[in-house]
């Protein structure tokens, strides 16, 4: 009986790396052949060489290449017929297609390299790939409905293929607006409000530091509503991400994404890894927001990773078999309280902690990582008369259009927004006028500023010149750039 077993398993090998879920596709394949009323080669030696052998294969969306592969061998397909076709996608037993991960990424990768080719995959994937400009793609519902298409001259129609399940998938659909909760919902926090306008207009980061129940969550979820409208490219590329971590969904179509892991998340899930490496939460929030709440709580490990894709906006993951790259520009917006109490300066109630665990809950964040978010922000606790008594504020989409007119200025000026300037280039387009210059010095000599806290400064303040539509960069912006450097404060 042994011996029996290995000769059939023997018959059919895939070679070149493949992971358990890849070896499984041979009893898929095997399966799908004979159940679909076609012939599978049991008295021969199938070898599939899944080539690079160096890159290791993961996934079922082999198993339909691996079936046609075998079918055109056998002659029951053309197989000159199947040349400037691509395939992927997972059978079940008994023929039908499922859909994969990652089908946006591929057909990204796949027409943005310029190949003329055309892409058949499962249903939901198919409208997925199809979201790419100029993408060729084609549906397909069971193994049947591919072999019709190459069927040799000579042979007959398949009697069991009705043709229905074939279908030419249309391109990417026009953008359209998306609805984010409103800011409008937030009453007063006028102070904290300003500094997220200014975080939307230039890119930047921000630090939202407050008492509980002051409305750092609130603020934190409703930023997403003040960026610019997503572009096509910025859809594609953030659509791609969420294809490839298995999160993407049509409804989510040039949507920003908002990120929220919660404050347990390990430094694998925040910044990806793992093998074959995925990207992480920072990487799923690409052109959308990464809000960290309870920010001093997640493990120290987590948060120094963060250091790098904040300045560079990708994200490197090398493992001994293999090095990926992801794109990680993302918006971070952190909330935390300022002690371990969370009433350390408040006038409402009095704070229990004792210097000495105010100083260690603050000092879970390091130094070079908070000098890397561009906005510190005060967020009080808002009295109960003004909660109940004060009026809506400014809806999302006025704030939005400031926003989106200075982020335009920003671009035609320099090409980027201003968070992205780097070296010479805050030098040429920061503008900073005579009298701001000698007020930046003198300022950042006295507070001990570091060349770094001095740049974000310039950054920021260039961005708050943009949104009151000045050409050149004066001391009012750098006075009010420079409230948002300031430090925690302490017992």
């Amino acid at each position: 009986m042994r011996q029996s077993f290995d000769n059939y398993a023997s018959s059919f090998t895939l070679v070149g790396l493949a992971d358990v879920e890849v070896k499984e596709a041979r009893e898929r394949v095997r399966s799908a052949i004979q159940n679909s009323g076609l012939e599978f080669p049991n008295n021969k030696k199938i070898v599939v060489n899944l080539a690079p052998a160096d890159l290791p294969k993961d996934s079922g969306r082999f198993d339909l290449p691996i079936a046609l592969g075998i079918l055109a061998a056998s002659g029951q397909i053309d197989a000159g017929a199947l040349a400037g076709w691509e395939f992927a996608g997972e059978l079940s037993l008994s023929g039908e297609l499922r859909p994969v991960r990652g089908a946006l990424a591929m057909s990204l990768a796949l027409y943005g390299s310029g190949v003329v080719t055309q892409l058949v995959l499962p249903p939901d994937s198919a409208e997925e790939a199809a979201l790419v400009p100029t993408a060729q793609v084609y549906r397909a519902r069971h193994l049947l409905d591919v072999v019709q298409q190459f069927l040799p001259a000579t042979s007959e129609s398949i009697a069991t293929s009705t043709g229905e399940g074939w279908e030419r998938i249309d391109s990417a659909p026009l953008l359209k607006a998306a609805s984010y909760p409103d800011l409008a919902d937030v009453k007063g926090q006028l102070g904290a409000k300003r500094a997220l306008e200014i975080a939307a207009a230039g890119g930047h980061s921000v630090l939202l530091v407050g008492p509980p129940g002051s409305g750092k969550s609130m603020l934190a979820q409703r930023f997403v509503g003040l960026l610019p409208p997503m572009t096509t490219d910025e859809a594609l590329q953030s659509a791609a991400v969420a294809s490839l971590g298995g999160r993407f969904s049509l409804d989510s179509w040039a949507r920003r994404p908002t990120c929220h892991p919660h404050h347990t998340a390990s430094a694998v899930a925040l910044v990806g890894g793992g093998s074959p490496p995925r990207p992480g939460e920072i990487s799923l929030a690409h052109h959308g927001v990464l809000f960290l709440d309870e920010f001093p709580e997640f493990p120290r490990a987590a948060l120094e990773a963060l250091r790098e894709p904040l300045e560079t906006g990708t994200i490197t993951i090398s493992r001994a078999a293999r090095r990926s790259e992801f794109p990680a520009r993302f918006q971070l917006i952190g909330a935390m309280n300022p002690c371990p109490c969370g009433y350390l300066g408040s006038s409402q109630k009095a704070c229990r902690c004792t210097p000495d665990q105010v100083a260690r809950y603050q000092g879970k964040l390091s130094g070079p990582l908070v000098d890397r978010i561009d906005l510190h922000v005060e967020v009080p606790a808002v009295a109960a008369p003004e909660l109940m008594q004060a009026p809506p504020g400014e809806p999302s989409a006025v704030i939005q259009a400031r926003c989106v007119a200075a982020r335009a200025r920003a671009i035609t000026r320099q090409g980027k927004s201003n968070h992205a300037l780097q070296g010479q280039e805050i030098d040429q387009f920061v503008l900073l006028d005579e009298a701001a210059v000698k007020f930046l010095n003198v300022a950042a000599t006295r507070l001990g500023w570091s060349a770094r806290s001095t740049h974000r400064a310039l950054k920021v303040a260039r961005t708050i010149a943009d949104l009151a539509g000045a050409r050149t960069t004066q001391v009012t912006h750098v006075a009010e750039a420079m409230q948002y450097r300031r430090a925690l404060k302490t017992a």
